[in-house]
């Protein structure tokens, strides 16, 4: 199938003197410059690694353990050593991040005593959207609206906004906002705003200035106007206000063909029109809430006494409208706030797709091997001196943005972001920092960004799953971090990203453990020690040892205790849902087998869902397969740990034998009491399938059946 490419170009000023990469560093103002930034390692370091040095004994005896069970060749202590196995292997790569974590400090109060302010460099921004439905045009449109009233020289800020889906609602939406545009940034610099996306300023009940009513009435007309659209399906003719804007709306179908890869083409294109050496990349969700996060990033790039080799400041992902407690770990908060430091420490911070500044000299080779593009005006090096309303600049970005321009060239490869994973954001930081490109994690108090979370369970999982394909692409690449990754980048580093790229197969140890020593218990077989057996002290201290560790990394960045339990939980379903379908899908494509492929997470939810997802209920309704092996774990250990219990109190059954069993179980079955209420409590639209419940119940009696023959 093919799709209309459609793409926007929003410009505040054009810059009359767009420098190279290479000019980009600082003319000092002062003999000795005051600090633009500061490092230093955390506290905690040395704990760390006194810890994972006594946990590492521990996992070694207890591997011992098991092959010394294996000698019995029982196919329950095979299963289990594979499972602690992995967990083994996933943990030992985490520790890369706690070996050499940094904190930094910004200081962009100083950034005009080092710098003049016209020699700050031009900044090109980035937002990519393809469905309207499921990315509404306003939040794009909000989205644009905060980058363009960024506290920066509005002859050098310049926001590329391309739809992947080619929508007549997402032009229109930016016709109506460059009208409204020139009355929100005037207003926002006048009245010194910090908060300057539109829609979460005028959310937080904002002081009120003489023009505060005006602007906020033109907002809601504007959104009011969009929305309408957006619903009834076609753009009422009766709001082109005038002749200019109705040509432009009538060549709306005059676009480009659909693009697997957008952000190679804003890079394209925007260097045949403003060629900025500075870069910033943004969901269509993330919208600014720092106008000063550019300065916080120059603060890096523009300091003579950095690395030359540094390609970009990423910001961690942030997010608002999480309920209270984020029932969902939908924050990511290790993955995205508490492991990049470590990484940071050892060379630099993944890439996450987003919140990120990158130099555009990094896309063209490594620090000291520049790969040259075919056409020199796409070069980082090349002077732009043609207005961009040329014919010419027009023609040239016409031409380059087609999905055919790239065929036979660097482009994906060697040049630009790197094709070949459906995490190219990760796989592009990687495949720089191989080169000999460094980078930087930025994390101020105040969140640079701010994005939509997803609300529904299904929407988390169907993202995760994408995410898990993606990493396995890159773990058996021809660049993966486990052997190329290895000789390019030094050992810790090249571990972080193999934890990352490996991270699906915690599937394997979750899914063994959710059903293996419950299938035992309900045969009353034991796979643990007993409880006078030393060894069961081994694995008291490997559970709290690991619980424990995670447990003070979450609350010491800031997490609330019933946090940390919702993201210990979503574990357990990720392991037993996206993370195994990920791994599924990933084996069939890799026979040919076609799979669903890359799906936008939508970003809007019904006032329903929304209501109960503010209530901290969770989310189930559609009959998704992913729920299916969730509930069957749910099922089982319910039934393995009430079976426990009367072996133990009514049949004389060995407590100390059972006793981990039936701790595991019962410890399932606490974090699974949402599951439980979805099936049996709940009549709310948001409830549990009767389908997906009635198959589950029927897998687990075919599971069963099959253990009586196993054990």
């Amino acid at each position: 199938h093919t799709y209309i490419y459609i793409y926007i170009y929003v410009h505040m000023s054009c810059s009359k003197d767009m420098e190279g990469p290479t000019e980009t560093k600082n003319t000092t103002m002062e003999m000795e410059s005051p600090p633009l930034h500061t490092r230093v390692a955390l506290h905690r370091t040395w704990a760390n690694r006194v810890f994972a040095l006594v946990y590492a004994c521990a996992i070694l005896a207890l591997l011992h353990h098991h092959f010394l069970n294996l000698l019995y060749s029982s196919t329950t202590s095979l299963s289990m050593f594979l499972a602690d196995a992995v967990f083994a292997f996933m943990w030992a790569t985490h520790q890369a991040f706690r070996m050499c974590p940094i904190h930094r400090r910004v200081f962009p109060e100083n950034l005009k005593r080092v710098v003049k302010e016209s020699d700050y460099p031009a900044v090109d921004v980035f937002i990519c959207t393809a469905d309207p439905y499921k990315e509404p045009p306003m939040s794009v449109v909000n989205t644009a609206l905060s980058v363009m009233a960024y506290d920066y020289p509005t002859e050098k800020l310049s926001v590329y906004v391309s739809d992947d889906g080619g929508s007549q609602f997402t032009l229109f939406a930016f016709m109506e906002a460059a009208r409204f545009a020139g009355h929100w940034l005037p207003y926002c610099r006048k009245n010194m705003i910090v908060e300057r996306c539109p829609e979460a300023y005028f959310r937080s009940d904002p002081a009120c200035f003489p023009e505060t009513n005006k602007i906020k009435l033109m907002y809601e007309s504007m959104k009011i106007k969009v929305e309408n659209v957006v619903e009834t399906g076609s753009v009422c003719r009766d709001y082109i206000t005038n002749e200019e804007q109705l040509q432009v709306f009538g060549k709306w179908t005059d676009g480009f063909t659909r693009h697997d890869h957008p952000s190679i083409i804003q890079l394209r294109v925007s260097a045949a029109m403003t060629n900025a050496p500075v870069i910033l990349t943004l969901d269509c969700d993330m919208y600014s809430n720092d106008p000063r996060t550019p300065l916080r990033a120059l603060c890096y790039l523009l300091d003579p006494s950095m690395d030359s080799k540094l390609a970009y400041v990423q910001f961690p992902q942030r997010f608002h409208g999480i309920n209270k407690n984020d029932i969902y770990g939908a924050e990511f908060k290790f993955e995205s706030q508490i492991d990049p430091p470590g990484m940071d420490g050892l060379g630099g911070s993944i890439h996450m797709g987003t919140g990120c500044f990158f130099l555009r000299r990094a896309f063209f080779g490594g620090p000291s091997s520049f790969v040259s593009p075919e056409n020199l005006e796409l070069s980082p090096y090349h002077v732009k001196s043609k207005p961009i309303q040329s014919e010419e600049v027009l023609a040239l970005a016409h031409q380059i943005a087609g999905c055919n321009y790239e065929a036979q060239t660097n482009w994906g490869s060697e040049v630009g972001y790197r094709y070949g994973s459906l995490v190219e954001d990760l796989y592009t930081g990687y495949r720089l920092q191989c080169q000999g490109w460094n980078s930087i994690f930025c994390h101020p108090n105040r969140a640079a960004f701010l994005g939509d979370a997803p609300m529904t369970l299904d929407g988390l999982i169907n993202q995760t799953k994408r995410w898990s394909m993606g990493l396995l692409n890159v773990a058996f690449s021809e660049y993966s971090p486990i052997t190329s990754g290895i000789r390019s980048l030094n050992p810790l580093w090249a571990l972080c990203y193999t934890h990352y790229a490996l991270w699906p197969i915690r599937a394997i140890p979750i899914t063994i453990y959710a059903f293996l020593p419950q299938l035992a218990l309900l045969n009353s077989f034991s796979t643990f020690p007993k409880v006078s057996d030393p060894w069961f002290f081994l694995y008291v201290f490997l559970f709290l040892g690991a619980y424990g560790q995670d447990f003070l990394d979450f609350t010491l960045s800031g997490g609330t205790i019933q946090r940390w339990w919702n993201y210990q939980r979503m574990w357990i379903v990720r392991g037993l849902s996206s993370f195994s379908f990920g791994m599924v899908e990933y084996l069939l494509s890799s026979l040919g087998i076609s799979t669903s492929g890359f799906n936008v997470t939508s970003k809007v939810v019904g006032d329903e869902q929304s209501k109960r997802y503010k209530q901290g209920i969770f989310e189930f309704g559609v009959a998704s397969p992913m729920f299916l092996p969730i509930t069957m774990a749910t099922i089982m250990n319910l039934f393995s740990f009430a079976q426990g219990i009367i072996q133990v109190v009514f049949m004389q059954g060995s407590f100390e034998a059972l006793f981990v069993q039936i701790f595991i179980s019962g410890f399932v079955v606490v974090n699974s009491w949402p599951v439980y209420e979805a099936m049996v409590l709940r009549t709310d639209k948001g409830k549990m399938p009767l389908k997906i419940t009635l198959i589950s119940v029927i897998l687990v009696w075919v599971l069963y059946l099959v253990s009586l023959l196993a054990f």
